[in-house]
C-alpha cells in the first residue's frame, strides 16, 4: 500500500478535522481507509476516465464504484479530486451504453470475467447479473458531483444516451414477463448466483414498480420487486427531472423521468407496504405483485434500513419507523446478535456474519448523536485488528471475517466518521 503521505493536500485537510473531533484511532483508521482506497482501488485512464476496483476482484462494478467515492464528494471542489469523481462518472456511463444489464465491467475487451454464464455477454463484461441499484448509482453519483462541485461538464450527451437507456430498461421491466429479453443461468453455482425459470426468475404480476434479476449483494431475488432498489430508482428519476430541466434543457427527458418516477412510487405504495401483527405498517424487502413478500433485509445499500440515506424518506416516516423496527429484530432472518456485535448480515456470507456496511448505514440513519457515536466505536472495535473494515464477520469473533480487502466497507465506516464530525455530502 502506497503511503499515506501521498494524500492530496484537501484530504490531508479533511483528516485533521476528523483529528480535531474523534478519538486517535478513529482519526487513523479514517486517515488508513481514506488512503486505501486513493491509492489502490482508482486508476486514472488515458481518455481522462477512472477505472476502479472494488479491492480484491479486478473488475470495476457499476454500484461499489460510486459508493467508494462519495465520501470524496466532500471535497470535490478541489481540481485533482473533482477530476477523478468526473473520471468515474464518465466510465461509468461509457459502461451502460455497452449493456446496461450488466453490473460489472473489465477494465479493457479483454474477456475476463464469467464469460461462460449464459446470458449476452460481451469482452467488456465481467458480470451480466442484472440489478436496479446498478443504474441508480451512477445517477446518483452524477447528480451529487453537480451538488457538490457544481461541474455540469460530465453532464454531457453520453450522460443523457445513457439515461435515456435506463429509462427506457425499466419501463421495459415494469413488464418483465412480457417485454422483456432479459435471462440469466450460471451453471455449477449456488442458487442464488442464478435465476429460476430458465433464467427469467420468479413469476411477477404488473404493478409499477421495476423488476430486478438480482440484489445489491449479488444474490438472487426471491421476489422479483426488490422494494429498497425501487426506491432509489424513484429518487434517481426525480434527480434526473431536475437535471433535464435545469442542465440539459431536455423536457421531454423531465416528463419520462417524473412520468415513470410517479408510476413506481404507486406500486411501491400499493404493493411493497404489509401489515405486520407487531410493527403495523413496514415496508417489504421484495414482493411479487401476486401476493407473496419477503420480509427481510439484507446489509447490502440499497436497503430497507438505508431508506432516508437514499432520500426516499426521512428517519420519522411511520412506516419507516416500524420497518426499522422489524429489521433490527430477529424477525429479521439476517439480523444477528452476538458477543461482540449485532446487526444485519446477509445471505451472501455465513451464518452469524454480520456486515460493516449495515453497521455504517445503521449509524448513519440514527437520530440519535449518542448512536451515530456508539456504531462508530462498534465498527473500530470489530476490525479483527487490521485497521480496516470487511464485508463480514463473525458476532462473537470479529477476527473471522470475508474479504480483508473490500474498499466500499472502508470507505463507508470514512462517511460515518464524517458524519459523526459534522462533516456530510450535499444533496
Amino acid at each position: 500500500m502506497h503511503s499515506i503521505t501521498e494524500l492530496p493536500e484537501a484530504m490531508r485537510r479533511l483528516t485533521e478535522i476528523v483529528r480535531e473531533k474523534q478519538s486517535e484511532r478513529t482519526a487513523d483508521m479514517f486517515e488508513q481507509c481514506l488512503a486505501n482506497t486513493w491509492n489502490t482501488t482508482l486508476k486514472r485512464m488515458v481518455d481522462g476516465s477512472t477505472f476502479v476496483i472494488t479491492g480484491d476482484i479486478p473488475a470495476m462494478w457499476l454500484r461499489d464504484s460510486a459508493a467508494q467515492v462519495r465520501p470524496f464528494l466532500v471535497l470535490s471542489e478541489d481540481p485533482e479530486i473533482g477530476d477523478m469523481i468526473q473520471g468515474v462518472v464518465r466510465r461509468q456511463f461509457d459502461y451502460i451504453l455497452q449493456d446496461p444489464y450488466a453490473n460489472a465491467f473489465n477494465e479493457s475487451a479483454n474477456g475476463k470475467g464469467h464469460q461462460d454464464d449464459a446470458t449476452d455477454m460481451s469482452l467488456w463484461i465481467w458480470e451480466r447479473k442484472y440489478e436496479i441499484d446498478s443504474l441508480c448509482y451512477p445517477i446518483q453519483l452524477s447528480y451529487l458531483l453537480w451538488k457538490n462541485s457544481g461541474r455540469i461538464d460530465h453532464l454531457d450527451e453520453t450522460f443523457r444516451a445513457g439515461v435515456k437507456q435506463i429509462i427506457d430498461l425499466w419501463k421495459r421491466e415494469q413488464r418483465h414477463e412480457t417485454d422483456s429479453e432479459y435471462t440469466f443461468e450460471r451453471s455449477n453455482c449456488p442458487p442464488s448466483d442464478t435465476l429460476i425459470r430458465d433464467g427469467r426468475g420468479s413469476e411477477t404480476g404488473y404493478t409499477g414498480m421495476t423488476w430486478s434479476g438480482f440484489r445489491p449483494s449479488d444474490d438472487a431475488c426471491t421476489y422479483g420487486y426488490l422494494v429498497p432498489s425501487n426506491m432509489f430508482a424513484v429518487v434517481v428519476l426525480r434527480y434526473v427531472t431536475e437535471m433535464a430541466k435545469e442542465i440539459l434543457m431536455d423536457e421531454e427527458l423531465a416528463e419520462a423521468s417524473e412520468k415513470l418516477a410517479t408510476q413506481i412510487n404507486a406500486g411501491i405504495l400499493q404493493h411493497g407496504v404489509v401489515e405486520d401483527d407487531q410493527c403495523g405498517s413496514i415496508y417489504a424487502y421484495e414482493v411479487d405483485g401476486l401476493g407473496s413478500n419477503n420480509l427481510m433485509d439484507d446489509a447490502n445499500v440499497p436497503s430497507l434500513l438505508s431508506i432516508p440515506y437514499l432520500g426516499y424518506s426521512n428517519a420519522d416516516d411511520p412506516v419507516y419507523v416500524n420497518t426499522r423496527q422489524f429489521i433490527l429484530s430477529e424477525r429479521n432472518p439476517y439480523f444477528y446478535q452476538g458477543t461482540a456485535a449485532s446487526g444485519i448480515g446477509s445471505p451472501h456470507t455465513p451464518d452469524q456474519y454480520i456486515w460493516h456496511i449495515a453497521l455504517a448505514m445503521q449509524g448513519m440513519t440514527a437520530k440519535d448523536n449518542a448512536e451515530q457515536q456508539r456504531l462508530l466505536e462498534l465498527m473500530l472495535a470489530t476490525d479483527g485488528g487490521t485497521g480496516f473494515m470487511h464485508e463480514g464477520f463473525h458476532v462473537d469473533r470479529p477476527e473471522e471475517f470475508t474479504r480483508p480487502w473490500f474498499s466500499w466497507a472502508n470507505m463507508m465506516f470514512c462517511e460515518l466518521v464524517l458524519l459523526c464530525s459534522g462533516v456530510t455530502v450535499k444533496r
